[in-house]
């Protein structure tokens, strides 16, 4: 490869019959960088090197590592948003290949449904969201399924979290990690940007910001299910815990529940 510099990713071969394999994610992303990057209409790390082998995938991006971490979470839907519209009813027809809706949706509904009892035992869990959770037992699948009603398939992240943004100097964002690149309706990575990374306060200003967002509903009881398995991964009363559980019920509120 000779001396390429720039920050490395190397994904091995995942576990077969993983949902990181069921959904092809390390060699989506590399497909993303080899054939959606160079037009997709938004700042993302240039690609230096990309490879495929039988031993697994490796990228040799843009350093954006002096970039500040995050956004503004307004600007961020704003950017969002163009990048659907720009792509709205073309991305899976120029790209057949991305991540259909409902992909892996009885895998990520079996890890839902074992993680359950342990959501269940966790005391920082109010009973509110405990019994959303347990309405959201075997309900998944069709959670997923729901999501495909909710608008045009576009191009989307999949993974639209403010821990996937950097800004630079100037006030330029960048759209990084791109295992989760999907055609989908663009309200769900607006549904997982507020429940990943947005405080409840903001909510509001961020789906004005975005525009159209009247599915946001149709698509919220799937983006929850991610929002509980990341809870789960959260330590037990502590800051991150606390902070999922504003949103949760935030989410909550709005599903009426």
């Amino acid at each position: 490869m000779g001396a390429v510099h720039g920050f490395v990713k190397r994904r091995g071969l995942p576990e077969p019959g993983s949902i990181p394999d069921v959904l092809d994610m390390f060699r989506a992303e590399v497909r993303f960088y080899r054939e959606i990057a160079p037009v997709v209409g938004v700042r993302v790390p240039n690609c230096l090197h990309s490879e495929i082998t039988p031993e697994g995938t490796t990228l040799v991006l843009e350093d954006l590592s002096a970039w500040q971490p995050g956004a503004d979470p307004i600007a961020h839907a704003h950017l969002l948003s163009r990048m659907h519209q720009q792509w709205a009813g073309q991305a899976p027809l120029k790209w057949p290949w991305l991540r259909p809706v409902g992909a892996a949706a009885d895998l990520v509904g079996d890890l839902f449904d074992q993680t359950m009892p342990m959501l269940a035992a966790r005391p920082d869990l109010p009973a509110n969201l405990r019994r959303l959770a347990e309405r959201l037992v075997g309900q998944v699948p069709k959670a997923e399924q729901d999501i495909a009603s909710a608008g045009p398939l576009t191009l989307v992240h999949g993974d639209a979290s403010a821990r996937n943004v950097r800004t630079g100097p100037n006030g330029e964002l960048a759209l990084l990690d791109w295992e989760d690149v999907s055609a989908a309706p663009g309200v769900v990575d607006l549904a997982w940007l507020l429940l990943s990374s947005v405080d409840p306060s903001q909510w509001p200003a961020v789906i004005a910001a975005y525009g159209a967002a009247e599915h946001l509903m149709t698509v919220l009881p799937a983006v929850v299910v991610q929002g509980f398995l990341c809870f789960a991964d959260a330590a037990e009363g502590s800051g991150e815990a606390q902070a999922w559980v504003r949103r949760l019920n935030a989410a909550e509120h709005r599903l009426g529940t």
